[in-house]
């Protein structure tokens, strides 16, 4: 397995030291933040081939959604995206993470009916990933569609629901964000959600069932461990969690076991 993280408060802000850190910690590579990526890119290169950890992929960091319910705000989107593509292909990272949108809408919170309809919704987002695998494609990079729960998106909240747009579309160079948590939420069998989604699931995001470190949750990642070795995954999969143990450093080390044991025994 091939494990990532993103950044955390007690990581050292020295892009040199944070990635030596990491390293130590038991991780193999760096998730970035779009916008750090692009308004520190100098830094952030010299410091991945000083350390030999390199950036396995970006999130966030850009302005609007690719889902927008605002077109000028979904063209900002893709503008954005595709500068930080165009930074991802110049250290060797794979690709971003991209929500249909976060925060923006949910339809199991007041006023619970959207302004547009879900033919709309696919339309949109289908033009969007339209451009993006354009993008993805000119950069050698990916777009990594993330499903998330009800309560943060109202578009794409299963494994099945980006996996229908990646059939629709045709895309190349789009692939499905497996998270544990959202999984955990949504999926009625998350192992069996991977199965069907096969080869199309390109990044995985780990997280407990309360959002915090592996370990720290009631969360069952061993079914979904087996049946991402059964597709044979050999993508990253990056932490993306608050963590709760203290000192917090130690239980972040200790999660990273933690996961390495139940990937090795899945």
């Amino acid at each position: 397995m091939k494990l990532a993280t993103q950044d955390k408060p007690f990581f050292p802000k020295d892009f040199k030291d944070k990635l030596q850190a990491i390293g130590r910690m038991g991780f193999d590579a760096f998730e970035i933040d779009g916008k750090i990526l692009v308004d520190h890119f100098d830094e952030v290169k010299r410091a991945t081939e000083l350390t030999g950890i390199p950036i396995a992929a970006s999130c966030g960091g850009y302005r609007g959604w690719i889902g927008d319910f605002d077109r000028d705000h979904r063209m900002m989107a893709i503008s954005d995206i595709t500068v930080i593509l165009e930074r991802l292909s110049m250290v060797s990272g794979r690709g971003i993470v991209v929500p249909a949108a976060w925060g923006m809408f949910s339809k199991r919170l007041p006023p619970m009916e959207a302004p547009r309809s879900e033919e709309e919704d696919t339309a949109v987002l289908l033009e969007s990933l339209r451009q993006l695998d354009e993008a993805a494609g000119r950069t050698g990079t990916i777009i990594f569609l993330e499903p998330l729960n009800r309560y943060e998106d109202h578009m794409v909240n299963k494994l099945e629901d980006a996996y229908a747009l990646l059939r629709a579309g045709s895309f190349a160079n789009v692939k499905i964000v497996a998270d544990f948590y959202h999984m955990n939420i949504e999926e009625q069998h998350i192992d069996i959600s991977l199965r069907q989604a096969g080869e199309a699931i390109g990044h995985v995001h780990l997280a407990d069932s309360n959002r915090y470190e592996p370990g720290q949750g009631h969360l069952d990642f061993t079914p979904g461990f087996k049946a991402l070795k059964d597709n044979h995954y050999e993508g990253y999969m990056t932490f993306e969690c608050r963590v709760l143990g203290v000192p917090e450093e130690e239980a972040y080390r200790a999660s990273v076991r933690y996961i390495q044991h139940l990937w090795e025994s899945a």
